[in-house]
């Protein structure tokens, strides 16, 4: 039985007219993260947001590379949760 995706998806920061970038992926593909863990950084203007893992279990892919311009509502990385066996 092939387990479900969990999206990680960039939330609406309310940045009108700023662009929001990937920073920096702060775990790589294939780790183990629990719930809650911070897994990206993302940049606007000034200001850092990290993102934290929406499940227990591993990242399984960054669909989005370091420096690339995202908006809300976009699914930057999947993760397979421990509780999906």
């Amino acid at each position: 039985m092939e387990r479900a995706a969990h999206p990680l998806i960039v939330p609406d920061v309310g940045a009108v007219g700023m662009p929001l970038a990937v920073s920096l992926w702060l775990v790589p593909e294939g780790a183990v993260v629990l719930e809650g863990d911070r897994v990206v950084e993302l940049v606007c203007g000034g200001a850092t947001l990290d993102l934290e893992a929406p499940v227990s279990g591993r990242l399984m892919r960054q669909l989005v590379d370091e420096d690339a311009l995202v908006t809300a509502g976009t699914v930057i990385a999947e993760f397979e949760s421990d509780q999906d066996a």
